[in-house]
């Protein structure tokens, strides 16, 4: 991008757009969230048809000059502008120069079902966004097919939500706004064995592991930071099971337990021959 190139006015409709995508109603209306930081948008861009719009300071146009570049090449349109119009439509307190407009990419439940995934993060009832996007990039990291957040869950698009992803959201499928009856009972149809995590669960992750059965089609179902998940959610799944502290901790929080179990689940997965490598690229 040239020297010579203008900077959008912070008064362009573009910019007034965008400001208003960091609000629920907005983006559901419009169908359209914000991705901000050189990650995000590089993922974004890479994504098929996903990035619409790309605003970027001109400090950071020249810094990130490829994301620039991967970006027009996927058809986005690129505005300069100062940092008081990136400030103005980020909502994070120190922006890094790159703030892009996607389009949603949520998957249709039965759409996953059809694929017949064979480890699933279900988060249900789970409302913090910096909780759900850190779950979606364990489920990511941890080699799971898809992720479903149930219609009591948290607005997947929410930036911080997106932002604690670290571009996972745009690495595997994801179902919004599914009933958690209709998630588990979908999941067993699809021949998928449900696994409550819950610190008061009934089954130990070790006593699991040795009795060899979580090689199979797995999904986790996680619950509320607070309180967890509500009797009738538990008593949907095939075993209710806890992380065991084996130190003094009184608990882990959703994030870390969410990364064991998962892990847990694609170990022995692999070791059974039946889910592709987490290391894999």
């Amino acid at each position: 991008m040239s020297a010579a190139s203008e900077l959008i006015s912070p008064r362009s409709p573009r910019v007034a757009a965008a400001r208003r995508l960091a609000r629920r109603n907005f983006r559901g209306k419009e169908r359209l969230f914000l991705a901000e930081g050189p990650q995000a948008v590089r993922e974004a861009a890479a994504h098929d048809s996903t990035l619409v719009e790309l605003f970027t300071t001109p400090e950071a146009a020249e810094r990130y000059a490829d994301i620039i570049g991967e970006a027009r090449d996927a058809g986005a349109r690129v505005h300069l502008a100062d940092e008081q119009v990136i400030a103005d439509i980020s909502t994070t307190v120190t922006p890094q120069g790159l703030v892009g407009v996607c389009r949603f990419l949520d998957t249709p439940f039965e759409e996953i079902l059809a694929a017949r995934p064979r480890l699933v993060a279900v988060l249900a009832h789970v409302r913090d966004p910096g909780n759900a996007g850190t779950v979606l990039r364990c489920a990511d990291a941890a080699g799971a097919e898809a992720v479903v957040l149930t219609d009591a869950s948290v607005d997947l698009y929410n930036p911080k939500a997106v932002r604690a992803s670290v571009g996972s959201l745009f690495h595997l499928p994801v179902a919004v706004g599914v009933p958690v009856e209709r998630a588990v009972e979908g999941l067993k149809e699809a021949g998928v064995r449900i696994l409550a995590a819950d610190g008061a669960g009934t089954d130990d992750l070790d006593g699991e592991l040795d009795k060899g059965t979580m090689g199979g089609p797995t999904a986790w179902v996680f619950g509320n930071e607070a309180w967890g998940l509500p009797e009738e959610t538990r008593a949907l799944a095939d075993a209710v099971v806890r992380v065991p502290i084996h130190g003094k901790a009184e608990s882990l929080n959703l994030a870390t337990a969410a990364a064991v179990c998962l892990y847990a689940s694609a170990r022995a997965q692999r070791a059974s021959g039946g889910c592709r490598s987490v290391t894999e690229s």
